[in-house]
């Protein structure tokens, strides 16, 4: 769906993004992740013809953004930081805006867009008394007007309440899952995306260092693993079954074990004299594995 290749953009004599190297498989949720200014919003605008690299390859569908850019925006839907509404029209009267700026016929997709975001009770109000999450939703409907075959998302849960970040990554997740639409989540909020995305990209010095998924990072990064153990033992010593050990509190030990295969022995160990009530692992989490990902690039 998505090749880059060596992609380099300067401004000026500021260096934002080099040599930046990404795939994005059709129909896949791809989470690209960074700190704040580390070129994220650049690399999407690049991607979807807003600006071009200074040099590298990229092809979208077969297409070259900076020839076909106008072919890319015509499959290819965005959402950024500001909702991009009109406040003074209703939420229905927006969809209809831009339907005939998208040059979308079937005007049925508008209220089935409505009711896809829980917005068809609130389809006559001015969108500039919908709630941040109302118009994020709005915005997403915006984006899917013509049902795109790429959806860009900068930041999208920026702004949102808890309970506003899970019913718009629930959207997304669900859209993608009936529709197979191919999504590009630029974030730096981490833990709202592992439910989420099927793969990730990390951007570090203005390059992307990593990409994979949760399972192809957790083999290549996590040395050890650490479990915590919620059981009825109590420690004696900083070892037991040979694993590194710590009773942090009452009834909650946290073990260091080579690879998660070990975790079996240890809870049938602990079971055989004592009484195991949970047990979790601590380290496979995506923000644990992002602090890896950066450390081994900063050495």
């Amino acid at each position: 769906m998505i090749e880059v290749a060596g992609v380099t953009k300067t401004f000026g004599s500021q260096t934002v993004l080099k040599n930046v190297n990404f795939k994005a498989e059709q129909g896949k949720i791809v989470g690209l992740l960074g700190p704040n200014g580390a070129g994220k919003t650049t690399f999407i605008r690049i991607l979807n013809g807003v600006i071009k690299a200074d040099s590298g390859t990229i092809s979208i569908l077969n297409h070259d953004p900076v020839t076909h850019g106008d072919e890319i925006r015509k499959i290819s839907g965005i959402v950024t930081e500001g909702a991009g509404l009109y406040h003074q029209l209703s939420g229905e009267e927006n969809l209809a805006f831009f339907a005939d700026l998208y040059g979308v016929k079937d005007k049925s997709r508008i209220i089935q867009l409505l009711e896809l975001f829980d917005l068809a009770e609130h389809k006559d109000k001015p969108a500039g008394t919908y709630s941040t999450g109302m118009k994020k939703r709005l915005a997403l409907g915006k984006a899917l007007l013509h049902s795109p075959k790429l959806l860009f998302l900068d930041e999208p849960t920026n702004g949102l309440d808890p309970d506003g970040i899970k019913m718009v990554l629930a959207y997304l997740k669900k859209y993608n899952e009936e529709t197979g639409t191919t999504m590009i989540i630029c974030s730096h909020v981490l833990h709202q995306l592992e439910a989420v995305c099927d793969s990730f990209a990390f951007l570090e010095h203005q390059t992307i260092v990593e990409q994979g998924t949760m399972a192809e990072l957790e083999k290549k990064y996590l040395k050890e693993i650490k479990v915590k153990v919620n059981t009825d033992m109590k420690l004696h010593r900083k070892e037991y079954l040979e694993f590194r050990c710590e009773q942090r509190a009452e009834g909650e030990v946290i073990f260091t074990l080579p690879a998660k295969i070990d975790i079996p022995f240890l809870l049938r160990g602990i079971l055989e004299n004592h009484h195991v009530y949970s047990a979790e692992i601590l380290n496979n989490d995506l923000e644990s594995i992002y602090f890896k990902v950066r450390e081994m690039h900063n050495e």
